[in-house]
């Protein structure tokens, strides 16, 4: 799949909020969102990023984004309460939801995981995914087919040594992303968990320092798999779906992709 075989205006009148909005597969996304159509709402921690790809969708001509700046590790729940009270106030409606944000800040035995940094992990990467999917429920529900994105790693299903509170937390995430697609099973809601696999991002080059950089795709390639399950008309399957093996063509993957009914 290529991101011309996507409807150009595919995400047109939705209201998409993306976390970790400036770097990265955020990014990455953000941008490719804005591209076809949506208005996007940035958030995450760094205000100079995310003017900065606020300035890069103005360029577009793209539907004028909104910057929501907040620290996913240190946000109450009031916090996250406020972002969707503030969503519903200034735009009126949200229709996607991607969480793109992660902690991750070392690789390390177990036995010598520092606390504060396990808390914080799990604090970004599972914690922060509930409770913001919580709190924009009501506005994704009313949207008719609203879409959430969770967005997973493979040592959740496959776990590996070394990789900690942030092995645990995607693997916690993955298990917390399934049930809410059973539990809106009955609604036109959509969600699903996606794994984009290594790309080229600050996070990929912190952890395999000695890998090539041409290893790995840069973001941008990843996007026709980002569009694509934001599109409504997507239908939701009840596995993880795998960017490299949907932008590959796998049989399989397009048979998982392919399922009509929430999990």
């Amino acid at each position: 799949m290529t991101e011309t075989e996507t409807p150009s205006r595919c995400l047109e009148n939705r209201a998409i909020l993306v976390t970790g909005a400036g770097d990265g597969l955020g990014r990455a996304a953000s941008l490719a969102f804005a591209r076809h159509g949506a208005e996007v709402i940035l958030l995450g921690r760094t205000v100079s990023k995310l003017e900065a790809v606020y300035d890069e969708i103005v360029a577009l001509g793209a539907p004028t984004p909104a910057v929501y700046p907040m620290d996913l590790a240190g946000a109450s729940v009031r916090d996250f309460q406020d972002v969707a009270g503030t969503i519903g106030a200034r735009i009126g409606h949200l229709e996607g939801l991607l969480h793109s944000a992660a902690a991750l800040e070392l690789l390390t035995p177990l036995a010598f995981h520092p606390p504060e940094d396990w808390e914080r992990t799990l604090r970004v990467n599972l914690t922060a995914p509930f409770l913001l999917t919580q709190a924009c429920l009501p506005l994704l529900k009313a949207a008719g087919r609203g879409t959430v994105i969770f967005t997973t790693d493979e040592c959740a299903i496959r776990p590996k040594g070394y990789w900690g509170a942030y092995g645990a937390s995607k693997a916690a995430l993955n298990n917390l992303a399934f049930m809410w697609a059973k539990e809106l099973s009955d609604t036109q809601m959509r969600v699903h968990v996606l794994d984009p696999g290594p790309a080229r991002t600050g996070m990929r080059l912190r952890t395999h320092p000695g890998a090539p950089l041409s290893a790995w795709p840069l973001p941008d390639a990843l996007m026709p798999v980002y569009v694509q399950l934001m599109n409504p008309d997507t239908p939701v399957t009840d596995q993880v779906v795998s960017a490299a093996e949907w932008l590959t063509g796998d049989s399989q993957a397009e048979a998982r992709t392919g399922t009509a009914s929430a999990p």
